[in-house]
C-alpha cells in the first residue's frame, strides 16, 4: 500500500459515511462548475427545516459560486424525490433518510450537503384530542397532516404509533405542505395533530391550540429521542451528478455551507430579513423565536456527524418493516467530500 493509499484509508476511517469513491478527484478542466443552470427541488421552503436553502438564494451564494439555480418547491419531501427520479430536477434539498429507503428499492441516491443535524420536527395534537392520549396506542384513527404522505413528517408520526404498537395503517397522513396550510388545518378541524416543523409548530403552540407530544427540534430533543445526532435536511442527488458534474456538486456543497456557517451565529432579526415576508406567517417576531429555538439544530459544517446515519437506519426501521437494516450500506448514501472542502475555502 502506497502513502496515498494509506492516507486515503485514513480519511475514510476518520469521518464515518463517507462515501468511497473519489469524485472530486475526477474533476476536470479546473473548479467551472460543469453545468451553471440547475433546478432544485424542495417540498416546504417556507419551513424553517429548509432555511439554509433560502439564505443560499437569497444572500447569493448560488450565484457567487458560479450557478443559476432555479428552485422549485413542492408540497413535501416525498413529492421532490418524485421529481428527482422522474428527471425533472437536478438535486433535491430534502431529507437524507430518502437516500436509505431509495436505497431498500434499489435506486441509489447520495446526500453531500447537511443542513440539519437534528430532525427539526415536532409533533402536536389539538387540545381536546390530547386531553384523550396517554401515549401512542391512543392514536389509533386519527388524521395526521403531513407535508406530504411518505415524507419525513409523515415517518415521525409512524414510528411514533410503532412505539404504541400501531401499525402505519392504523393511522391517516393527509398532505397540508408547510406554513400557513398547517395552521389552518388545525384552526379548522381538518386533522386531530401536526407532524410539521418551524414556525407553523411554535405559531400554534403560542395560540394555544396544541400540544406537543414528540419534539425534535433541538438537539436535546434529539438526544432523548434518537441518542444523538439525526441528519434531516440535506442536498442529495443521483450518483451521476457527483461522478460526472464533480464542480457542480461542489458549487452547490459550497452555497449549502456558507448558508449553514452564516445562521451558526445571525441575529435572529437579521435571518427574519433574509427570508420572503410570507415565510414569516404575519408574526415576525415568532418566526424570530422559532429560528433562535432550532438554530443548534443546523449543522455547523454541512458534513454528516458520527453515528448520524446509523440514528436514522434504527429510526426508519421502527417505524417501517420494510426497511432492513441488514441490506443496507450506509456508506454508499453519502459523502462528506464536498461539504469538507468547502469548509476549507470558506
Amino acid at each position: 500500500m502506497n502513502k496515498l493509499q494509506m492516507r486515503r484509508r485514513t480519511i475514510l476511517a476518520a469521518a464515518p459515511g463517507l462515501v468511497a469513491a473519489p469524485y472530486v478527484a475526477r474533476a476536470q478542466g479546473g473548479t467551472k462548475p460543469e453545468k451553471t443552470k440547475v433546478v432544485l427541488a424542495v417540498g416546504g421552503k417556507s419551513a424553517l427545516y429548509y432555511l439554509s436553502v433560502t439564505i443560499a438564494e437569497t444572500k447569493g451564494y448560488f450565484k457567487e459560486a458560479g450557478l443559476d439555480v432555479e428552485i422549485n418547491d413542492f408540497q413535501g419531501g416525498a413529492k421532490s424525490l418524485q421529481a428527482l427520479m422522474g428527471g425533472s430536477a437536478d438535486v433535491v434539498a430534502g431529507a437524507y433518510e430518502h437516500t436509505i429507503r431509495m436505497q431498500q428499492r434499489g435506486q441509489d441516491i447520495v446526500g453531500f450537503a447537511l443542513i440539519g443535524r437534528g430532525m427539526q420536527l415536532a409533533i402536536g395534537l389539538r387540545n381536546d384530542v390530547a386531553a384523550k392520549v396517554k401515549g401512542p396506542a391512543d392514536i389509533k384513527g386519527m388524521k395526521f397532516g403531513v407535508t406530504a404522505p411518505g415524507s419525513q413528517t409523515h415517518m415521525l408520526v409512524n414510528n411514533w404509533a410503532a412505539k404504541g404498537g400501531l401499525k402505519p395503517t392504523d393511522i391517516v397522513a393527509i398532505g397540508v405542505g408547510a406554513g400557513a396550510s398547517v395552521v389552518a388545518a388545525i384552526e379548522k378541524g381538518e386533522v386531530d395533530g401536526v407532524s410539521q416543523s418551524d414556525p407553523a409548530v411554535t405559531i400554534l403552540e403560542d395560540k394555544k391550540l396544541i400540544k406537543i407530544m414528540v419534539d425534535t427540534r433541538t438537539m436535546k430533543g434529539n438526544q432523548e429521542l434518537f441518542g444523538g445526532a439525526f441528519p434531516a435536511a440535506c442536498l442529495y442527488a443521483q450518483p451521476d451528478l457527483l461522478k460526472k458534474m464533480p464542480n457542480t456538486t461542489q458549487a452547490l456543497a459550497a452555497a449549502i455551507v456558507r448558508a449553514d456557517q452564516w445562521l451558526q451565529t445571525a441575529d435572529p432579526a437579521d435571518v427574519a430579513k433574509s427570508v420572503p415576508e410570507a415565510y414569516l406567517l404575519g408574526d415576525k417576531a415568532l418566526y424570530e423565536k422559532a429560528f433562535a429555538a432550532v438554530r443548534d439544530t443546523i449543522s455547523p459544517d454541512g458534513q454528516m456527524p458520527a453515528g448520524g446515519p446509523e440514528n436514522c437506519l434504527k429510526f426508519l426501521a421502527e417505524g417501517d418493516p420494510a426497511i432492513k437494516p441488514a441490506s443496507i450500506k450506509l456508506a454508499d448514501t453519502w459523502t462528506n467530500e464536498f461539504a469538507a472542502r468547502a469548509g476549507k475555502r470558506s
